[in-house]
């Protein structure tokens, strides 16, 4: 595979085989890794409001299952990409393994704008999706997750179409193959809230190591979706203060401190965040001049390019999201002596809510929703922990380390299970 720049399946496993001969990965194994096991890409028509057919494109790629059953999250969002799935699918593997959840590494999604259709249109791409992709969903087999574009509800719908498409007996089963559902169908955590408890982990346990003092620090945050306000909402809980949020409409300010609150209140109503009452409004290039301790990016992949690493004011920068930051602003992040917290330790609380949810944790009696909260953030401690150890080990930066503690566990079960035949 000749690497070819803005591909993001190409840079998760360029990434990926350069973490693995540090590591001593066997030469099967890493070329296992380096490409998806299976890859399922479907065309299906679906009925518009104004009466007409459109045709949609979907993607299912399951990269590697060494660990257990797939788990990756479904996105709807116009320029999704095959390459992207398969390098978002790496990136799902790595993360499971990192986390110590018993799952491979997945993801899928449709080619659409989720936010120009009805609610009705929505429903029916969603269910149609699911349809065609069916076949390859199950409790045992591949577990789908929400992702940018999708919620609860969107999960629901999946259940639902899954379930219709299923035989009995298994039928009942389904209800396993898909988490990240609302809590009347055994959901057991928003998807942002489980981000920002892995978020919280990072930093508790990573910002010794870089001489940043948590209590007062100042946060921006590039992103204010489901993710964003709650890593916000999670940070200003711990006694840090968002003086900045920059999104795709806008930017707002203050230096005391944004209620993180109020504001996700005012872009649930209004679609921004500007007109902010009690932060000022910015430019782009205003809000880069901000200086903080420490810098959420919670907005889509290769958001943080190598002109925006280069004006960012900042200590520290955490990827909330997967592959926000493209390997020529890592770069610069690194030659201006910036840590980056990578992208599969600061997400992987998800991963291990959707395992909670996936065992049938909700259908015990008594649960309490801090008591799952405990857990995720336990297991989250627990690899950033991970991360701190692997990084002494081979004396590299904070995602080569990630990277690393992932794949020696892939490589020791690779050594168990041995390759078939």
């Amino acid at each position: 595979m000749v690497p070819r720049p803005d591909n993001l399946f190409h840079e998760a496993t360029e990434r990926l085989l350069r973490a693995s001969e540090m590591v001593g990965l066997q030469h099967h194994q890493q070329i296992i890794l380096a490409q998806p096991k299976n890859e399922v890409m479907v065309n299906f028509p679906v009925l518009m409001d104004d009466g007409k057919h459109r045709l949609f494109k979907g993607y299912r790629v399951q990269h590697n299952d060494a660990l257990g059953p797939y788990l990756g999250g479904i996105r709807f969002h116009p320029r999704l990409s095959l390459d992207t799935v398969k390098g978002l699918a790496v990136l799902s593997t790595l993360r499971s393994s990192l986390v110590r959840v018993p799952f491979g590494g997945a993801f899928g999604g449709v080619r659409c704008a989720m936010g120009e259709m009805t609610e009705d249109e929505r429903r029916r791409v969603v269910r149609r999706f699911c349809s065609a992709i069916s076949h390859q969903i199950g409790p045992a087999h591949d577990v789908v997750a929400p992702e940018s574009g999708a919620d609860s509800q969107t999960m629901a719908w999946f259940l639902d179409t899954l379930a219709q498409t299923t035989r009995e007996p298994s039928r009942q089963d389904q209800s396993r193959a898909v988490v990240g559902k609302p809590g009347e169908l055994g959901g057991l955590m928003p998807r942002g809230r489980a981000a920002a408890l892995s978020v919280i982990a990072t930093l508790d346990t990573l910002l010794p190591d870089v001489d940043v003092n948590a209590e007062g620090a100042r946060v921006t945050i590039m992103g204010f979706g489901a993710v964003g306000s709650a890593v916000a909402r999670a940070l200003a809980a711990r006694g840090m203060r968002v003086v900045a949020v920059l999104t795709q409409s806008g930017a707002v300010a203050n230096s005391q401190g944004l209620d993180p609150v109020a504001l996700q209140a005012h872009h649930a109503r209004t679609g921004g965040v500007e007109g902010f009452e009690g932060a000022q409004t910015l430019t782009e290039d205003e809000f880069w001049q901000i200086p903080s301790e420490v810098f959420v990016v919670a907005s889509p992949e290769r958001s943080m390019d190598e002109t925006r690493a280069a004006k960012v004011q900042t200590r520290v920068v955490v990827e909330a999201g997967l592959a926000c930051t493209t390997p020529a602003a890592e770069d610069v992040l690194l030659q201006r002596c910036i840590d980056l917290f990578p992208d599969i330790l600061c997400s992987s609380g998800g991963d291990v809510a959707h395992f909670l949810e996936w065992n049938g944790l909700r259908s015990q009696p008594g649960i309490r929703r801090e008591e799952v909260e405990e857990h995720v953030l336990r297991q989250a401690l627990l690899a950033a922990r991970r991360v701190r150890v692997s990084r002494m080990k081979h004396e590299c930066d904070w995602r080569v380390a990630a990277q690393c503690a992932a794949l020696e566990r892939i490589g020791r079960v690779y050594e168990l299970r041995g390759v078939f035949p």
